[in-house]
């Protein structure tokens, strides 16, 4: 049998959330201080990796906080704290600071390896709603992030709690981040496959065409002839070169539509009647980035590149751009 919903009672149900959580945001960024600032400084200081440990519904709070952490500039990761009793303990050195979470601060799984992580001299941060608990009381910098009352009802299931402890996560993360100087090109090395990585990695080399895929002829060459060469190439234009493979101008759809209508003979013209001289180009030590800002600015849609004496060394338009992820 299915069920009905009160949209004025859901809708009312979800704004109280909203309310609940924002507001537990709002008495944490009141209370943030001297603690957080010394995690940031133990963190910034710091050798090895963080080691962000927490069981249940604060243990996909740190491993989300663990993932931001490693994707801007601070070496992280997630351990179970269940399994770190069962050896992966042995993942964690001298070198890495412990960051636990425990809204209770007496998580049984977390507290059993405390005395291990004290023998080993390993730095310990925890984040609890409890600053009177086991954890807090056994860690070297604890950082409240205790919340009045949770969203659920019932005051059971883990919601204004969860959301305080990631964003108090997620303010480490980019406090971090900024004292590091981390900027777009590191968060690139590390998100290789993401757009922002291609756009910021990839090298006018990476997707240029190169060798016998580049169009180009002779100032000299026929008008039909340089067409064959466009068409068969399909890159939109033909770079025009002189006997040193230095480029003369180019020749694009653009210049046939304009050209099209001047010419009764196509025989009697040769190519350089109409190229248009001194073209964009664009150095093959560039990004790719740079290639797809050039164009865009100049309203092209092709490009030459070239070396440092002008000659042409390859060609790519806005579709290999778009290939590659760079637009």
């Amino acid at each position: 049998m299915s069920r009905t919903v009160n949209a004025e009672q859901a809708i009312a149900q979800a704004r109280r959330v909203f309310a609940i959580e924002n507001q537990a945001i709002v008495d944490l960024q009141q209370r943030i201080g001297e603690d957080f600032v010394a995690a940031v400084e133990m963190i910034l200081n710091g050798s090895g990796h963080v080691v962000v440990i927490g069981m249940g519904k604060s243990g996909h709070i740190a491993d989300k906080v663990s993932a931001t952490l490693a994707s801007t500039g601070t070496p992280a990761f997630f351990v179970h704290p269940g399994e770190a009793s069962h050896g992966d303990l042995g993942m964690i050195t001298s070198n890495d600071i412990v960051l636990a979470m425990s809204n209770s601060g007496e998580t049984e799984e977390v507290l059993a390896i405390l005395p291990v992580l004290k023998r080993m001299g390993i730095a310990l941060i925890s984040m609890t709603g409890k600053p009177n608990s086991t954890l807090a009381k056994n860690s070297d910098i604890h950082i409240d992030v205790s919340v009045n009352e949770e969203a659920c009802p019932l005051g059971l299931a883990p919601t204004a709690s969860t959301t305080a402890t990631l964003v108090m996560g997620d303010a480490l993360a980019i406090t971090l981040l900024e004292s590091r100087g981390f900027t777009k090109e590191d968060f690139a090395r590390s998100h290789p496959a993401g757009s922002l990585g291609k756009r910021l990695l990839l090298g006018i080399s990476d997707v240029m065409r190169s060798g016998d895929d580049i169009p180009k002829v002779y100032a000299h060459t026929k008008f039909s002839e340089a067409l064959l060469v466009m068409t068969e190439k399909a890159l939109g234009m033909v770079a025009v070169v002189d006997k040193d493979n230095r480029v003369a101008g180019v020749f694009t759809d653009g210049d046939l539509r304009r050209s099209l209508p001047t010419i009764e003979h196509f025989k009697d013209h040769v190519v350089g009647e109409f190229m248009t001289r001194n073209p964009v180009t664009i150095r093959a030590d560039k990004m790719a980035v740079e290639a797809a800002q050039l164009m865009e600015t100049h309203k092209i849609h092709s490009l030459l590149v070239v070396d440092k004496d002008a000659r042409l060394t390859g060609a790519l338009n806005i579709h290999d751009l778009l290939r590659a992820g760079v637009v």
